[in-house]
């Protein structure tokens, strides 16, 4: 038995998600997808890569089911497994599966962070085989045309043994994200949170401020993901220093030093 464990409508993006095009990577994702090409959008966290694929799932009109990857995410987690129920065996579909058998879009997030012999699993998908083995099954299941696979990592961050090796970085087209211009990220900003535009702009200043810290032992700055919490906390009556501090400072490091100098940047901003 092998029935198809996910609602397509429920996988659906009925509603546009709010995306501010920064550059012609809509455009691209289209193309890979009219292609059957697959994506790796590579970038820092928070800056807009998962909300790119829900725009680009809603564009396509195609379900779209986005896996979290950690590190103890198992082959069986993304293809499927048996699982009994009442006095029978029933087959269960994981997630890449099922966006196979619907003609979705799987899209694993943090791929370098699941295991090696994981990601093994995506190969025969990324190349011109589009196909999926399903060695419990003794099946090989064709993707349609409509299928998309798309991954993604931050390499600001990755350690040697954990990154994408050639053999599966080459299998796909990349796009790279980055945090948007400050006038752009200040228009993010004020549209998902409802801030004014005086808040939106030194939130951003913040923001750049926190992004000089790398060389400081900070390992990654304030994300624009970090600057709309900070705004929605603003927005709904949180003091601006306590909504800094709970929604962006300690977010960012618990060293006394470094939250001593990202306290002091926010006293400064505001």
């Amino acid at each position: 038995m092998h029935p198809d464990n996910y609602d397509k409508t429920s996988h659906l993006v009925k509603e546009e998600p709010y995306y501010l095009e920064i550059g012609n990577e809509v455009e691209i994702g289209i193309t890979a997808h009219q292609k059957k090409l697959p994506l790796l959008l590579k970038g820092p966290t928070g800056c807009g890569k998962t909300r790119y694929m829900k725009y680009l799932a809603w564009r396509l009109g195609r379900p779209l089911f986005t896996v979290s990857c950690h590190d103890d995410l198992s082959t069986s987690d993304l293809v499927g497994r048996f699982l009994i129920k009442g006095e029978d065996t029933v087959w269960v579909d994981g997630p890449l599966t099922s966006s196979v058998r619907n003609g979705g879009i799987c899209y694993l997030d943090e791929i370098v962070e699941a295991r090696k012999d994981t990601t093994v699993v995506i190969h025969p998908l990324a190349d011109d085989r589009r196909a999926l083995p399903i060695d419990k099954l003794s099946q090989i299941i064709e993707a349609p045309d409509s299928f998309m696979l798309a991954v993604s990592y931050n390499p600001g961050y990755q350690s040697i043994l954990k990154d994408l090796k050639p053999s599966t970085r080459q299998r796909f087209v990349s796009i790279s994200f980055d945090y948007p211009e400050p006038q752009l990220e200040q228009e993010i900003i004020v549209s998902e949170s409802g801030v004014d535009e005086s808040i939106a702009a030194r939130l951003v200043t913040l923001a750049e401020m926190t992004r000089g810290l790398k060389e400081s032992g900070l390992p990654e700055g304030a994300s624009t993901r970090l600057l709309i919490q900070t705004g929605l906390l603003i927005e709904a009556g949180i003091s601006v220093r306590t909504a800094c501090r709970v929604g962006l400072v300690e977010s960012l490091s618990d060293d006394p030093d470094l939250l001593g100098a990202l306290n002091d940047m926010a006293d400064a901003v505001f």
